[in-house]
């Protein structure tokens, strides 16, 4: 309500200055609205050629009417109105008109319909609609003051255009700031919206800026207003006799962005150029410089200030500043950008790899190049890296031993002249698949457990055979699976074979010796096992010629004694059993002194330990140590040679029993023969009550031709280690916990 007196002031000064009917047409129906009681006003003017009424300004439109539009009139409604001044809309929706079918599509039945004409041509008419409800008699009131207000305004002389005229949206404010009349263009630039949003489009300070205006008489310009998206720039101009103030504006929403994204552009461009890695620089036509970034320290050691006015081309290497000057000037000049790689001097003297690139800037009439803009970085890095793929190259190309890439699904890539002539393949045969030179097994290891092992450490290692495609004898190698990634991440593999057939045969040599030499110890072992051997021989042998005495005797009493058949049978049958025993001692000798190379197969541990046991037995009791034997009977089997498995066990026994007539002479003692499967190991443990050794002594007990023996040779426990680490498996030797000397032998279970 506060707000119509503005409005109708607004229109009555536009209705003065004459402006576009449209405009006037706005702020009438704006004026008219502000009335609490009116939902919607309308204005519009009568058309003689068309014989209806239509809208005039931007504001909101009824629908069109019903029917043919080519036989559309409004001529019964003109002729009511010219004679009668005003009709109710319910009278004008019973008219046959187009205007009546307009009405009642956009459902309007409530106000009156007035004979109001804004200028001296056509008619006009404007249409209030009230909300339901609302008395209609306000309305004839309504009618006869606008009438009244614009015969007195058409009376009178034009008022000064310089507000309704004003491009630029504009607006009167009194001493407080308060708005008296809006300009056609504000009124534009508020649209369908109300009179009190022309306050929001002022700055914040507006109240402020209007008295300091009036105060001090004199304008204030470019006060910038942030009204959503858009900017304004406002001038306060003051009059000083009338105590008002002339609000103008411009839009500056443009001009306003655009400044602030230069701003934002010059600062990014500044941090760029103060932060890059890069050296920015320009230079004259000629090579000196004219400015630099910061970037020059870090990578030269000169600041900017000492850089300018200097010839970039001191800095290069002497060898190849004439070149690289001359070739940067001819390519500049005639294509405007040049890219050179070079070497440029840094402060403390050593050299530097920097790639440029540059671009002329030229003179915009004459094309000559006037300045020259170049950025720098240091690839130092990049050439050394590049130096050193060259060289790894060179050295894979040279290798002695074969080198393949592999690519992730398994296809041969590249082979080097070591691994081309592995495979008998010539330099450009295409490319083998991995299956024709790795056999199945191996291959199928490799697909179950390479790639990943590769992929999780890095490396993976097999020993396998490569196979040349064409047939031919294999070549054994000791194969490396290595896992790469490419600064992209992706994933590629090389595989580096090393020839094994030296190893091979000085490992068949090295396992020859070591066979003579274990069977020279075991030849050892028996001499010092003589006497016990001579028993277990005599023994039986003693026993065949006592019974067969006693057989003769019985035979020559066959004819007396009933019972000397049966006695030279039972006889017949000892020295049978005797004779049998005596050949299975003599057997288990000739199998423990058997030569030749090692048979492995799979060995119950349990009966070589027994086998071990029986050969040291008598020694034992010569020296009244027992030896107890804790050997279960379902242990898993181990792979091993049998003969070189029993000499371990029998001299780990025979020095647990020299340890025990040691710290036990003349008396009884123990040794315990363990066995049991443990993590997938089978472990053997041969633990004694001797004097034990110390820390100095365990240390070196695995040591060749060091012994503790008067008459030893100190082999026994080296060749011991070195057999089960034939076998895979491991010899250690620790104090036991009851005293002693605790040897424990681990074997991987078959």
């Amino acid at each position: 309500m506060t707000q119509t007196p503005v409005r109708l002031h607004t229109w009555l000064r536009l209705q003065r200055e004459g402006v576009p009917l449209g405009v006037r047409a706005d702020a009438l129906c704006r004026a008219v609205r502000g009335c609490p009681e009116v939902r919607q006003a309308f204005y519009l003017s009568w058309q003689p050629g068309a014989r209806i009424y239509s809208h005039e300004g931007g504001g909101q439109q009824l629908p069109p009417g019903q029917g043919d539009p080519l036989q559309a009139s409004d001529e019964a409604l003109a002729a009511r109105l010219a004679t009668e001044g005003r009709l109710g809309l319910d009278q004008v929706r019973q008219l046959e008109c187009w205007l009546a079918g307009r009405l009642r599509r956009a459902g309007i039945s409530h106000g009156q319909a007035f004979a109001l004409s804004l200028d001296a041509g056509p008619p006009g008419m404007l249409l209030v609609e009230v909300h339901a409800g609302v008395s209609l008699d306000w309305l004839g009131w309504v009618h006869e003051l606008l009438t009244t207000l614009l015969g007195s305004i058409n009376g009178l002389l034009r008022a000064s255009p310089l507000l309704g005229q004003d491009p630029q949206p504009s607006l009167l404010l009194d001493a407080e700031a308060r708005p008296l009349e809006l300009n056609a263009a504000l009124l534009t630039l508020l649209g369908e919206q109300p009179l009190e949003r022309a306050l929001r489009l002022l700055p914040v300070n507006h109240v402020a800026l209007v008295r300091a205006c009036l105060d001090q008489a004199r304008a204030i310009e470019g006060v910038e207003a942030q009204c959503g998206e858009r900017v304004l720039i406002w001038t306060y101009i003051p009059d000083a006799q009338e105590r008002r103030v002339l609000a103008r504006c411009r839009e500056a929403t443009a001009q306003i962005l655009t400044e602030r994204e230069a701003a934002r552009a010059r600062r990014l461009y500044r941090l760029i150029t103060e932060n890059t890695t890069d050296l920015i620089s320009r230079h004259t036509p000629d090579g000196r410089f004219l400015d630099a970034s910061p970037a020059s320290w870090t990578l030269l050691g000169y600041w900017p200030e000492e850089l300018r006015g200097q010839l970039a081309q001191c800095l290069f290497h002497p060898q190849e500043v004439a070149q690289l000057v001359q070739r940067a000037q001819d390519a500049l000049e005639q294509d405007g950008y040049h890219t050179m790689t070079y070497r440029i001097r840094h402060r403390a003297g050593h050299y530097l790899w920097f790639e440029t690139a540059s671009r002329a800037i030229r003179e915009t009439y004459t094309g000559a190049v006037v300045e020259v803009v170049s950025v720098s970085r240091d690839i130092t890095a990049r050439v050394q890296a590049e130096e050193n793929r060259r060289r790894l190259a060179e050295v894979v190309e040279a290798n002695t031993d074969p080198v393949l890439f592999v690519d992730p699904a398994g296809h041969i890539t590249y082979l080097n002249p070591a691994a081309r002539k592995a495979l008998g393949l010539a330099a450009r045969q295409p490319m083998p698949a991995l299956s024709e030179v790795i056999a199945a097994d191996d291959l199928a290891r490799l697909q179950r457990e390479g790639w990943s092992t590769a992929e999780r450490l890095g490396v993976w290692k097999l020993d396998t055979r490569l196979q040349p495609p064409a047939g031919g004898a294999s070549v054994p190698v000791s194969m490396v699976l290595l896992a790469h990634k490419s600064a992209g991440g992706e994933r590629y593999y090389s595989l580096v074979a090393r020839d094994m057939t030296e190893r091979e045969l000085r490992e068949a040599q090295q396992r020859r010796h070591q066979d003579e030499l274990a069977h020279t110890a075991r030849l050892v072992t028996l001499g010092e096992l003589a006497s016990g051997i001579a028993h277990e021989i005599n023994q039986p042998l003693a026993a065949v010629m006592n019974y067969a005495g006693a057989s003769q005797r019985y035979l020559q009493a066959l004819g007396s004694n009933p019972e000397a058949a049966r006695r030279v049978a039972q006889g017949l049958e000892r020295i049978t059993e005797h004779a049998n025993h005596a050949s299975e001692v003599i057997k288990r000798l000739r199998a423990f002194l058997r030569k030749g190379q090692r048979r492995m197969q799979a060995l119950d541990v349990a009966e070589v330990a027994r086998e071990a046991v029986r050969l040291c037995a008598w020694e034992a009791g010569a020296s009244q140590v027992a030896i107890e034997e804790q050997l279960p009977e379902n242990l898993p089997p181990v792979f091993a040679d049998r003969v070189l498995l029993e000499q371990v066990l029998l001299n780990l026994l025979r020095n647990a029993i020299d340890a025990n007539r040691e710290a036990h002479p003349g008396q009884p003692s123990l040794i315990r023969l363990i066995a049991r499967a443990e993590a997938g190991q089978v472990l053997i443990e041969v633990r004694d009550q001797g004097p034990g050794l110390d820390e100095e002594a365990l240390g070196r007990i695995f040591t060749p031709f060091y012994t503790s023996k008067p008459d030893g040779l100190g082999l026994g426990l080296s060749m011991s280690r070195s057999i089960i680490e034939g076998f895979g498996g491991a010899l250690d030797g620790m104090p036991d916990e009851a005293g002693g000397l605790l040897m424990r032998c681990r074997l991987p279970r078959q």
